[in-house]
């Protein structure tokens, strides 16, 4: 597994328990289940976490995938609610660090041995 693959593993797993954390324990809803929303908020990253436990190596692509979800949610939620803009903010960090480590790999592979184009004369 290169780094890049064990960095995207590494925020799949904090973006699953920072859902858990925020909606059901740092800033649960006043008006539902915190275990509920818990649940829902985690939703969109379970098949990545399930790929990863199988050791697939498109959990990340997956995970890639849920993030950009997480990473719309994230600026939502910190541009309107003071509140948790903390927890919103780490959300899109980790969303963002999520997307660029699933697709470090692939890019680096496809320029690589590339030589930048001769200068136009």
């Amino acid at each position: 597994m290169s780094p890049a693959a064990r960095l995207a593993a590494a925020v799949i797993l904090g973006l699953f328990a920072l859902q858990i954390a925020w909606h059901g324990w740092l800033a649960p809803p006043a008006r539902s289940a915190p275990w509920a929303m818990a649940l829902f908020f985690a939703l969109p990253i379970l098949p990545a976490l399930v790929l990863l436990a199988l050791r697939h190596r498109r959990a990340g692509f997956w995970g890639a995938l849920a993030a950009l979800l997480y990473f719309s949610h994230g600026v939502m939620a910190a541009w309107a609610s003071p509140d948790v803009r903390g927890l919103a903010l780490l959300q899109v960090a980790l969303s963002a660090l999520l997307v660029v480590a699933a697709s470090w790999d692939g890019v680096r592979a496809r320029f690589a041995g590339r030589r930048p184009a001769p200068p136009a004369v």
